[in-house]
Formats: structure tokens, C-alpha cells, sequence
């Protein structure tokens, strides 16, 4: 357990290290080393996030057939034939299709890699082994980013072929680790096996409220803040707040330092706390980090003063991101039944692709164009957030919500003695 455990979480941090190599640079490579113009770029960049939308709604249904073993494999090679086709296009047919490729296995790379997760974890370790995921993937995008970004030089197309050609062997990497993977056996996950998949489906998961309403929440989660990072909120950083683009790099540097630093301290205060209310602290640490971008274009102060709060605001949306990674993720693997976890993990991760997809389009314009607006819409989306976590809450039950509660009680479980633990609780 603990191997495979181990052997998951270094395939899933290397083809983060991969990930991190490239996407910041694709409309760079597009539009300019390839010299295919700004618009085939924005076309690029458009195909690789539709192809993860059409692709998604069909890679649950056939992680909880076939096991998430068989998927991650077909994903993580036509991942690989992606980035090597990107690093060699030279035409737009080329390079569109090489984007679709990589876009729809990163795509479904993700829940694969959660049901592996589930698989090989039960209730009471699941929350840091989710946590440990996350921590593990923004470190691979970070050191990927800064190591790629010394490698790369826009006046030699050999320098990004290198790079796509590191990209496409990590993921065979991951292909190769999943492999070792012996996935575990034991009477309490045999339910959990693809063979048990019979019925459900996506009618199943529209009726199960709790699972609806997290994925509402999870649309206003990603939309209001990972939706924002390099769009909206850089573009109105930029021209509210006279931000140099290169501050933007170190805002993201930031962000993910607070998330490194932050995790494991994080997840000892959220371990022993109601899901719902961590997700509703979030909200409102994203609408003090809203308001704190407001100073930041709107407010009267220095430059200086305006490019800390700036700085500050990438900041807080770390720790949030920090207290979600061990509470949401967990939550849907805890909502879903045995036979449906790839179904319920790839419709979380569809609704989040959606958040992503819609973010940029709809905050691009306003944090450009309307500050003001555009910060007070922002605020009132992360409040948002805070009523629907609570109103979530209501629809858990105590273990959902509060997964350390059976911890204990799990030995008596175990040994078939179930009113013992009625009696003792």
C-alpha cells in the first residue's frame, strides 16, 4: 500500500515537472518561434483546454470499467505524442492537433490519478495523501517552470523542441511507474473494482444532491480564483495597478512558495475540522485577497505599497489553495459510491476544466477594462463561496464532513462489531 502509494505520487509529480515546462511558453512558441501569429496561438491554447472538456465526460465511465490503471496508460502516451508533435510542428493543422492530443490526455491523467489515489488509501489517510498530490504537483510546475524558462531562448526553435521532447519523456515516465504499481487487493476495496460498476451513471450522480451542490461549489471555487491567475487578474494588475510584467512572475513565485511552505502546517489545523467550514474559511481569506488586490489598482498608495499588496494578494490565494488540497478532493472520493469514484472524480475535474475555461473569458475583459466592477465581483464570488461551503455542510453526513471521526472506531469496524461502536459513541 504504502509503495504504491509512493510510486503514484512520484508519477504524478514528474508529469507536473513535465506540465510545468511548457504550458507557460506554448503561446510564446506558437505565436512567435513558430511565427503562426497571435491568433493560431489563442486557437492553441483554446483546442488544448476543449479537448480536456470532450474528452472528460467519457474517461470516468471508463476508469471504473477498466480499472484507472489502463486509462492513465492510453493518457500519458497520447499526453507524450502531443508534446513531441508540438516540439516538431511547424504548420497549423500540425500544431492544433499535437495541442487536442495533449490536452486530452493531461486532461485525463487527473482523475485517473485520484482513483489510483482512492484506490490505495482508505478514509483516514486519504485527506494527506491528497494533500501530499498537491504538494508534490506544484512543486514539479514550479521547479519545471524555472528550469524550462533557463532553457528556453525564442531565437533557437531547437531550444523549445528540447523541451517538448523532456515533457513527452516524462509522461512516458509516468506510463512507466504506473506499470510497477501493484494496485492493492483487499476485501475492503474488491467493491471498489471496475467489475462492480453495473448501472449509475451520469443520471445516478445529477441526482445525488450533495455531489451537485460540491460541484457548484467547485465551479465558483476554480472560476473566482485559478480562473483569474493569468487573465484577469494579471491583466488588471498590469493596468490598475501599473504591476511590471515581471512582477507577475514573482507573484505566481509567491503563490506557490505559500503553498509549499504552508501545506503540512495547513493540514494539521484542517485534519481535525468540518470540511465545509474549511472550504467556507476560504472564501473569506479570497475576499480579504480581493480586497487587498483593490487596494492594490484602486487605492492611492506608492508603487511600492501597491506592488506588495499585488504580491500579498497571490499570497492568501495560496493558503487557500493550501487548506482546499486535503478537503475537496477527498470529499468527492468520500461522496462517490465504490463502483462510481472514476465517475465522480472526471466530473469534478469537468467542472473545473469548465471554471477554467469560462474564467479567462469572462474576467480577461473586466480586469482590463473595469476595475472597480471586476474587484467587486470578485469579492462577491468568494463570499459566494463561503455561503454555498455552509450550505454543503447540511447535506454531509459527520464522517463526510468530518473524516477523523471514525478513525478510532474503525479497529471495532474491522472485527465486525458494530454496536459496540453505536454504544460507544
Amino acid at each position: 500500500m504504502g509503495a504504491a502509494m509512493r510510486r503514484i505520487q512520484a508519477g504524478s509529480a514528474l508529469s507536473a515537472f513535465g506540465l510545468g515546462f511548457t504550458v507557460p511558453y506554448l503561446y510564446v512558441y506558437v505565436a512567435q518561434v513558430r511565427d503562426l501569429g497571435a491568433t493560431t496561438a489563442g486557437i492553441v491554447l483554446a483546442v488544448f483546454a476543449m479537448a480536456a472538456l470532450v474528452v472528460l465526460p467519457f474517461s470516468g465511465r471508463a476508469i471504473d470499467r477498466r480499472g484507472p490503471v489502463p486509462v492513465l496508460l492510453v493518457a500519458a502516451v497520447l499526453a507524450s505524442l502531443g508534446a513531441l508533435g508540438m516540439g516538431l510542428s511547424g504548420s497549423v493543422p500540425a500544431v492544433v492537433g499535437s495541442a487536442a492530443l495533449l490536452g486530452a490526455g493531461t486532461a485525463v491523467m487527473q482523475p485517473a490519478l485520484a482513483t489510483m489515489i482512492v484506490w490505495c488509501s482508505d478514509p483516514a489517510s486519504r485527506t494527506r495523501s491528497f494533500a501530499m498530490q498537491f504538494f508534490l504537483q506544484n512543486l514539479g510546475l514550479g521547479v519545471g517552470g524555472l528550469i524550462g524558462g533557463q532553457l528556453v531562448d525564442e531565437s533557437r526553435p531547437g531550444s523549445f523542441l528540447l523541451l517538448f521532447s523532456i515533457e513527452a519523456v516524462m509522461f512516458l515516465v509516468l506510463a512507466g511507474i504506473v506499470l510497477t504499481v501493484r494496485m492493492p487487493g483487499s476485501p475492503a476495496l474488491q467493491s471498489t473494482r471496475p467489475a462492480a460498476s453495473k448501472g449509475g451513471g451520469v443520471r445516478a450522480l445529477l441526482g445525488h444532491k450533495a455531489m451537485v451542490q460540491l460541484c457548484v461549489l467547485g465551479f465558483v471555487l476554480f472560476f473566482a480564483c485559478y480562473g483569474q491567475f493569468e487573465s484577469g487578474l494579471a491583466a488588471y494588475g498590469t493596468e490598475a495597478a501599473g504591476i511590471q510584467p515581471s512582477t507577475l512572475g514573482i507573484a505566481l513565485a509567491a503563490n506557490t512558495a505559500v503553498i509549499v511552505v504552508a501545506q503540512f502546517v495547513v493540514l494539521r489545523f484542517v485534519e481535525r475540522r468540518r470540511r465545509s467550514r474549511v472550504i467556507a474559511a476560504v472564501g473569506l481569506i479570497w475576499a480579504v485577497a480581493w480586497v487587498i488586490a483593490g487596494y492594490a489598482g484602486l487605492g492611492h498608495g506608492s508603487q511600492a505599497m501597491a506592488t506588495a499588496a499585488f504580491v500579498s494578494t497571490y499570497a492568501l490565494f495560496g493558503l487557500g489553495e493550501a487548506m482546499l488540497s486535503p478537503t475537496v478532493a477527498p470529499l468527492v472520493a468520500d461522496l462517490a459510491p465504490e463502483s462510481a469514484v472514476g465517475q465522480y472524480n472526471s466530473a469534478f475535474a469537468l467542472v473545473k476544466q469548465l471554471a477554467l475555461a469560462v474564467g479567462p473569458a469572462v474576467g480577461g475583459p473586466m480586469g482590463a477594462a473595469l476595475h472597480g466592477p471586476y474587484i467587486v465581483t470578485f469579492v462577491l464570488f468568494s463570499l459566494g463561496i463561503t455561503y454555498l461551503a455552509l450550505r454543503l455542510g447540511r447535506q454531509l453526513t459527520p464522517v463526510q464532513d468530518q473524516p477523523y471521526l471514525p478513525t478510532k472506531p474503525s479497529r471495532v469496524v474491522a472485527q465486525h462489531l458494530p454496536e459496540r461502536e453505536s454504544v460507544s459513541a
